[in-house]
């Protein structure tokens, strides 16, 4: 029973943060067609600054609970300056070339991110504990659990839940459907297509940064950590399907239980199970499970 609750648990919470990361990554590809490589470097400079700003409160005597709003606040700034200044000054000269150079953009952009983390935060780990241990450890099926990685699920869906009501229930989801299905017919109709694009990527590299900051408190934050979450994010929105949350969600549920599986019956296995599965689907749904419907036109 112990065992079964762990492995339960480790595969919600692993799934939580990969569903995070990645549902920023598939809303971009759904709505600007780009595969953003870039997107691992919003992950870990979400996660150094989320850590280095907890250490900063902490260092001025601040409670630990500030911690939860250091997190919030990094997400939003990397989420905003990146997004921001990457699509402005970047992506917006390449939406009209080849998908293979906006992919070599997005690579290029994610190394010039991983040289500035260096520069800017050096090269030692950075710890940001603070917000775990405020929130202290209880009891589940016989094991002990920090409530700080169980609230990571919380979180994974209230994020889901906002994704599913802006883009099912409100005005803005609705313009997006219209550019996501025919960017040219969108500009006839008088639809401000610039402002959609750099809003949806300010938000995917919030979410992308978000992933980032919360998973903080829980790991050394070390130069690196952004190479795994970025392949575990492809594979994730690939088995699911480019462009769909529902998918990214599914995926990232396949992903973590399986990770989860194999870290505790087959170490050895960890990584081979993940690109099994995503190759097996691959085969049977070359898509994706749950790849949206593409417009056809007549």
């Amino acid at each position: 029973m112990q065992a079964t609750t762990t492995l339960l648990i480790d595969g919600l919470v692993y799934a939580s943060y990969l569903f995070i990361v990645s549902v920023g990554l598939t809303i971009v590809f759904g709505v600007m067609k780009i595969l953003n490589i870039a997107h691992g470097g919003f992950y870990a400079w979400g996660a150094y600054a989320a850590a280095y700003s907890i250490g900063v409160a902490a260092h001025f005597g601040l409670p630990d609970w500030i911690g939860f709003i250091m997190i919030g606040l990094s997400s939003l700034c990397v989420g905003f300056i990146f997004g921001f200044l990457i699509e402005r000054l970047i992506l917006r000269r390449l939406y009209h070339h080849e998908e293979v150079i906006v992919l070599l953009a997005t690579f290029g952009l994610f190394l010039v991110l991983e040289d500035l983390i260096l520069l800017v935060f050096g090269v030692n780990p950075y710890f940001a504990y603070q917000p775990m241990v405020y929130l202290g450890s209880v009891e589940m099926g016989g094991i002990s659990r920090d409530v700080y990685s169980l609230s990571l699920i919380i979180l994974a869906c209230v994020v889901a839940f906002v994704c599913w009501y802006i883009l099912s229930l409100t005005k803005w989801g609705k313009i997006l459907a219209t550019v996501i299905y025919d960017r040219e017919i969108s500009l006839a109709i008088g639809i401000n297509v610039t402002t959609i694009y750099v809003w949806t990527f300010i938000f995917g590299a919030t979410l992308g940064a978000l992933g980032g900051a919360y998973i903080a408190p829980t790991i050394s934050v070390a130069p690196g950590i952004s190479i795994d979450v970025i392949v575990l994010s492809f594979a994730v929105v690939v088995i699911g399907g480019m462009g769909s949350i529902p998918g990214a969600l599914i995926g990232a549920a396949m992903v973590g239980m399986l990770r989860a599986f194999a870290v505790h019956q087959f170490p050895e296995l960890e990584l081979f199970v993940v690109f099994a599965v995503m190759a097996i689907v691959l085969m049977i749904r070359p898509e994706g499970l749950f790849a949206p419907v593409k417009a056809r036109r007549i």
